[in-house]
């Protein structure tokens, strides 16, 4: 045979679950946001994507109803900061979990800076950001009925910044920028590299 075959219900029977090494390379959901007692909160997301580009939106997946979940539905925004190579080791030290109303920002050494139209602030290292707005949070619901311990995110995006060194003849460039992706296991990768192909015709 050629293809290694489990179902879900069996298990996967290696030394790790391979699904999130499969599903890769993954955005870094790198999202700030403000809670209620006004104590900034940032996090690292490992699922997160754009939904749609007209109107621009994304979302993310919190596994657990986490500080940044709850920041959201009170305050009605977050932001989106990409996660480059040189903030890798910052971006690692807001994952760890502090005690609740302890700032990410001042544990990694990075700057919260006002946002210009969302209450949560952005980080000031960061090569781009996306300021959000509220749309809606969706608690999956599995086959069987049973609720996830999941929350997935949604926001539209209302103001963009983007560090002009990585702007090049008007472009976003990734090989400047060099944004982190999430992987499996304990892996990332840089985006240093890309190419090029145009859609072709219909036969």
């Amino acid at each position: 045979m050629t293809h290694y075959s489990y179902t879900i219900a069996e298990g996967h029977g290696l030394p790790h679950n391979p699904f999130k090494a499969i599903v890769a390379p993954r955005p870094v959901g790198w999202i700030s946001t403000v809670g209620q007692d006004g104590a900034f909160n940032l996090a690292p997301y490992s699922f997160f994507n754009a939904v749609c580009d007209t109107p621009p939106m994304v979302l993310f997946s919190s596994s657990g109803f986490k500080d940044t979940v709850a920041n959201v539905e009170a305050s009605g925004d977050f932001v989106f900061n990409l996660a480059t190579e040189d903030l890798k080791d910052a971006m690692n030290r807001t994952s760890a979990p502090y005690a609740h109303g302890v700032s990410e920002f001042d544990k990694a050494g990075l700057t919260p800076v006002a946002s210009d139209l969302v209450a949560a602030p952005r980080v000031g290292e960061a090569k781009a950001a996306f300021e959000c707005r509220h749309l809606q949070t969706i608690r999956p619901v599995g086959l069987d009925g049973t609720p996830a311990d999941n929350w997935i995110v949604l926001g539209q995006v209302v103001a963009v910044h983007i560090d002009r060194s990585v702007l090049v003849d008007g472009l976003f460039d990734v090989t400047l920028a060099r944004p982190l992706s999430r992987l499996g296991y304990m892996d990332y990768a840089v985006v240093d590299s890309v190419f090029q192909m145009t859609r072709p015709a219909a036969d």
